[in-house]
């Protein structure tokens, strides 16, 4: 099979073997692969993916046919439409994957949603629902709404019921944002300046990083608590902890890549009865700004590490 690697820092393609399922297992033919900041950070060499998993084939999260079947795996057969977030190794034409991580594809969505929904919907649901407890009512500010995660955070924290203000740098992509919400009138699209005439906020979920992120405490609530989610643009910053102690609020950082296979097998449960359902019946969508071939992994990549992008990119092995 074909898969892009990683070596030296930068991405080829290269023929590798075809995996092989496991007893408890799936073979995966990929019909698409969501791309993510993090596989640009494991290229860099700052983000390794998990033991268990290819460690120099980026990819967090595919969409395809099951082709074979691990002889203790139940429930699955060849041919069903699966998706699921991987620790690794995406980004091939085939993957062997534990079947307890596997998330069914409601019938009328395509390869390209299904490749793309995985790893941002699982952070989304996972930050806000499981961890912030998001509610309704609640006053939300997402930054860096315009991209991958964001667009899902935007999505999820509205289906709860909150009132959701997203921050966008790009003014053309405002437009964008704002349609995630549909008719409702509790999405607020601004611009990073303008983020303060908005609160105070419950939440805030930090996308975006940089030395002065955190600085956005000062617009918490009483109680409120901060996500931290991503830090693509620098991973140090400044906090000032007098004003987090004194609102009372929680500082939470998180991922899933590093966690337990437990913990995601709990994780997929999660968003196949939670999520999922609403992917079926349109309450939530993915967002593509573009899809690419496998052969053109390069052309995908640098368009990943480009600004402006609205939603998720793809590869369609």
């Amino acid at each position: 099979m074909r898969a892009v690697v990683i070596g030296g820092g930068r991405f080829r393609l290269e023929q590798r073997a075809d995996p092989v399922a496991g007893p408890h297992e799936v073979l995966v033919e990929v019909r698409a692969a969501g791309l993510n900041a993090a596989d640009l950070q494991q290229a860099r060499g700052d983000y390794p993916a998990p033991a268990g998993w290819p460690a120099d084939v980026p990819g967090l999260e595919i969409a395809g046919e099951v082709i074979d079947v691990g002889a203790s795996v139940t429930g699955v057969t060849v041919a069903d439409r699966v998706m699921a977030l991987v620790g690794g190794g995406g980004h091939a034409e085939r993957l062997a994957v534990p079947a307890d991580l596997l998330l069914p594809i409601p019938r009328d969505v395509s390869w390209e949603q299904a490749g793309g929904f995985p790893e941002i919907f699982s952070t989304a649901w996972d930050a806000l629902v499981t961890q912030a407890q998001v509610g309704v009512g609640d006053r939300v500010l997402i930054t860096g709404a315009a991209g991958g995660v964001g667009s899902a955070m935007v999505q999820i924290a509205a289906v709860t019921g909150a009132h959701v203000v997203a921050s966008v740098r790009r003014p053309e992509l405002h437009a964008k944002v704002k349609s995630l919400g549909g008719e409702s009138q509790s999405l607020t699209v601004v611009s990073p300046d303008d983020e303060a005439d908005h609160g105070p906020f419950d939440v805030i979920v930090e996308l975006v990083g940089g030395a002065d992120c955190l600085q956005r405490v000062e617009l918490l609530r009483t109680g409120g608590r901060f996500l931290i989610v991503g830090v693509h643009t620098g991973a140090t910053a400044s906090l000032p902890m007098f004003t987090l102690m004194l609102a009372r609020a929680k500082l939470i950082g998180t991922t899933i890549r590093g966690r337990s296979h437990a913990e995601k097998a709990l994780l997929a449960r999660t968003i196949a009865g939670k999520v999922v359902p609403l992917l079926a019946d349109g309450r939530i969508r993915v967002p593509i700004e573009a899809t690419y071939g496998l052969d053109e992994y390069a052309d995908a990549y640098e368009r990943l590490g480009a600004p402006g992008k609205f939603g998720k990119i793809v590869l369609t092995p």
